[in-house]
């Protein structure tokens, strides 16, 4: 994958979008590119996670409690909340089709805030703004 191609990849996740140059692609850096078969599980809903997976081509089936909740497809994301927290995964991702995936790993991308401690703030205003789109009758 081309590097441009790559930083506007991640540019385009909610978590990424007030990334500047600079730290995007210090954080492409940290992305590693991976290829998976059909049927593989990727993450498993209960077991505990610590990376988020960007789809650069192929797709997924995203189930919880064995029903099927989502497919995604190429720009789609998941994963993004056990990056910040390493807890247990909400749903069971499988690929349906052979896929391209960039994987960014809690490690590396906690050492990115430690680096430059602005994106932690940035994370924060993207966490708060999607928790508020969940509920948007509710008081905040």
């Amino acid at each position: 994958m081309a590097r441009d191609e790559k930083l506007d990849l991640l540019h385009s996740i909610p978590l990424f979008d007030r990334f500047d140059r600079k730290h995007l692609e210090r954080l492409g850096m940290l992305t590693e590119e991976v290829d998976v078969p059909a049927g593989k599980v990727l993450i498993r809903q209960g077991e505990l996670g610590d990376d988020l997976m960007v789809i650069v081509s192929g797709t997924v089936d995203v189930e919880r409690d064995g029903a099927q909740v989502n497919a995604l497809g190429t720009g789609d994301f998941f994963g993004e909340i056990a990056l910040i927290d390493r807890g247990p995964r909400s749903a069971t991702v499988t690929a349906t089709t052979p896929s391209r995936l960039l994987v960014i790993n809690h490690r590396d991308f906690h050492a990115l805030m430690d680096e430059f401690p602005e994106v932690a703030a940035q994370v924060l205003v993207t966490l708060a703004h999607r928790l508020r789109s969940l509920d948007p009758a509710a008081v905040h």
